[in-house]
């Protein structure tokens, strides 16, 4: 990444899906002095199969999980949107949530969710494919367009042109990046969304050997992959 791109914003639909996708980058760019800022859709409140949970407790556990990981990859400032898990709709509201988020925080890269990945590996969560298309949507035209919610001028949130977007889950990636000494921050970081994780140790097996089939055809050790978009500035 450019050395004069400083200012990162994730946007993800749920919490741990930063750290499943783009954790050792982001720990990476944080220990390399960026600036990385994480906004999250929904309030993950669906994510449990124990009997026992309720979606009003899941969603405060989910919160605290996500802050906690945050902290241990070096994310400075973590944003919940609050919209229920599993019915995010592509809305104007939603579009302009978001766009205030890229005006205010005002980052060089975004990265975010592929909403076309194919189906060749796995069908993709449907608010996966909401963020990433509403992202993409507020990115450009409307984060750079001055008059896109003019609301938002009115706030003091004047407009923005992202120069990267960074695609999780991609299926012809062209970006690899190396997380080698980073991976066990990536590791560290995913074993604090308790709710999710089952048995750490394995946990660690997977994440590994993920990155490791994703890094060795580059000549890396352990890596994550993107589909980057160059934009003008």
């Amino acid at each position: 990444m450019p050395e004069d791109l400083n200012r990162v914003l994730v946007i993800v639909a749920h919490p741990d899906d930063a750290e499943f996708g783009a954790g050792g980058t982001l720990a990476r760019w944080a220990r390399e002095g960026r600036e990385v800022f994480l906004a999250v859709t929904t309030n993950g409140d669906k994510g449990s199969s124990d009997p026992e949970m309720t979606s009003e407790r899941l969603m405060r556990l989910r919160e605290e999980e996500q802050r906690e990981a945050a902290r241990v990859l070096g994310i400075r400032e973590v944003v919940f949107l609050g919209y229920p898990d599993g019915f995010l709709e592509d809305t104007p509201v939603l579009r302009r949530d978001v766009v205030r988020l890229i005006r205010f925080y005002r980052p060089d890269i975004v990265v975010t969710h592929n909403p076309y990945p194919g189906l060749r590996r796995f069908i993709q969560h449907r608010d996966h494919r909401v963020t990433g298309t509403v992202a993409l949507d507020a990115v450009y035209p409307l984060a750079r367009n001055r008059l896109m919610f003019p609301e938002l001028i009115a706030e003091g949130l004047e407009p923005h042109r992202v120069s990267e977007v960074y695609l999780t889950g991609s299926d012809d990636p062209d970006t690899w990046v190396d997380i080698s000494e980073t991976i066990h921050l990536k590791i560290a970081a995913l074993r604090c969304h308790r709710t999710q994780i089952g048995d750490p140790e394995d946990l660690d097996r997977r994440v590994r050997e993920a990155a490791r089939q994703v890094g060795e055809p580059q000549g890396i050790p352990f890596a994550e992959a993107f589909r980057r978009i160059q934009l003008r500035r």
